[in-house]
């Protein structure tokens, strides 16, 4: 029994600390504050730093959409998300995942209909930033492989390989906007896919042609190189599998081979 009383005080803290900016600030019950002060202040101030701090991890993960919305709006904009979504980890790093799927939503930015894509590549760097090490594929594993057993190999994708795909130039309004190097705002929709990986210890974010996307997709998701191959010329014409293998291993897309046994 009092076991459940502390989780239940435990709840009851957590979601004062988080409700809305314009709803009444409920005290849980139990607080106290030394020699009788202000309980109510204190907890207030108490939320207040809470929420600052989980926006200033949100500023930290999308810098480019800091740029692009300006430092006012997007502090506004993290005060409309901090509440609705708490941290689901104690590792303040992970927080802000569903960022890019709460602005698709958001109706205020439904003329700008690409940040939300932008988001999810920012957090796809993120993740690759903090993936496990490991060592990339080396190309000479390919060359010792037999020639009939190439259709049917599988790969396993190095932890820090991650594929976008947007309707909207996502990689240039990216290395516009993260690097300063410019407005990045597009002047059309321009659909581009992204390749995010992380070889050694810096994260690379490349352009993938279409057929190059569609072909990774299937291999991270699983199907042999001939199955990826032929899905990605069923979609795009031309595709050339050994290219795109190629720069797939320059990338450090792979970690390992699994041959069918």
């Amino acid at each position: 029994m009092a076991q459940d009383a502390r989780l239940s005080n435990r709840t009851a803290f957590a979601e004062g600390l988080l409700v809305p900016r314009d709803g009444d600030l409920v005290v849980p019950a139990g607080l106290c504050a030394p020699a009788g002060g202000g309980v109510r202040r204190r907890f207030a101030v108490y939320r207040n730093n809470v929420a600052v701090s989980l926006g200033e991890a949100l500023r930290a993960t999308y810098p480019a959409l800091v740029r692009l919305l300006g430092e006012d709006y997007f502090r506004a904009l993290a005060a409309e998300f901090v509440p609705l979504h708490p941290p689901r980890s104690p590792v303040l790093l992970e927080y802000g995942a569903g960022f890019g799927d709460f602005i698709d939503a958001f109706p205020p930015l439904a003329s700008y209909p690409y940040l939300g894509d932008i988001a999810r590549l920012e957090y796809a760097w993120l993740c690759a930033f903090h993936a496990a090490d490991s060592a990339p594929l080396s190309p000479h594993i390919l060359s010792r492989i037999d020639a009939a057993a190439l259709e049917t190999l599988r790969f396993k994708v190095h932890p820090a390989t991650y594929v976008a795909r947007s309707r909207y130039p996502v990689v240039a309004l990216f290395q516009a906007n993260r690097d300063g190097a410019g407005d990045g705002v597009p002047g059309g929709p321009v659909p581009e896919a992204a390749l995010v990986t992380r070889p050694g210890l810096s994260v690379h974010v490349r352009r993938l042609a279409c057929g190059e996307a569609v072909f990774l997709e299937a291999l991270i998701a699983g199907a042999t190189l001939a199955e990826a191959a032929a899905a990605a010329q069923a979609e795009t014409e031309p595709f050339d599998p050994a290219q795109a293998i190629a720069l797939m291993l320059e990338a450090g897309v792979f970690a390992d081979v699994i041959e069918e046994g």
